[in-house]
């Protein structure tokens, strides 16, 4: 078979839709931003709706295809072409921009939180609850668990080695006690970083205790 010098554009164009239903929007090129602004968009609409964007189910990205993947699609003529398409730039297509709201989707579902320490950390919108993995150090004296978009990130607590320490969606109940079973584990592990005895008001800091008493 000899491939169409000149197919019907509605033909190709139905076939590659074809070929996102069946295959998934991997087909699309995603970069780490765009996962991320996929994730961020799931977030809102599960926990907002309104004007917010359904970008996590790939059947109501297929029902709005006409929304996000214009002019790209009508281009594209075969299967190689979908993997040159930019799905975060076609995404931001779907944003609430008629009302306004995708003014505030940095506020409502920041990339990167700032924690106590002074460190920007990145917010994991892929689970159902959205995760802020920062050393624990880092947290010292801050009471209330951060919240994007009013709902309280889950925390997971880390240890100076970067590996998992605890995990809590309130913080003040975890200073008051899981941090002592955490302190008499990892003190002794990690004698150079900080393990005060009372974590609420002792100092945020990203350094070892010799950079401290510099």
């Amino acid at each position: 078979m000899r491939p169409l010098r000149d197919p019907d554009p509605a033909l190709v164009r139905a076939a590659l839709l074809d070929g996102l239903r069946t295959e998934g929007f991997g087909l699309l090129r995603w970069s780490p931003d765009a996962q991320t602004l996929r994730a961020r968009l799931g977030f809102l609409y599960r926990t907002l709706g309104g004007a917010w964007p359904d970008v996590a189910d790939d059947g109501a990205l297929l029902d709005r295809a006409d929304d996000w993947l214009e002019p790209e699609l009508s281009r594209a003529r075969r299967r190689a072409d979908l993997a040159r398409i930019d799905a975060g730039q076609a995404l931001n297509r779907l944003l609430p921009w008629a009302t306004g709201e995708a003014s505030r989707l940095d506020e409502l579902a920041p990339e990167r939180l700032e924690v106590p320490s002074g460190s920007r950390i990145t917010v994991d919108y892929s689970a159902d609850q959205p995760v802020l993995a920062v050393k624990l150090q880092e947290l010292f004296g801050l009471a209330e668990t951060p919240r994007v978009a009013g709902v309280p990130v889950l925390v997971h607590l880390l240890s100076p080695a970067g590996r998992p320490a605890a995990v809590t969606a309130d913080l003040a109940s975890f200073w008051q006690g899981g941090y002592r079973a955490v302190r008499a584990e990892l003190r002794g592990r990690y004698p150079k970083h900080p393990w005060p005895e009372d974590p609420a008001t002792a100092e945020p800091t990203r350094h070892t205790n010799a950079r401290l008493r510099r």
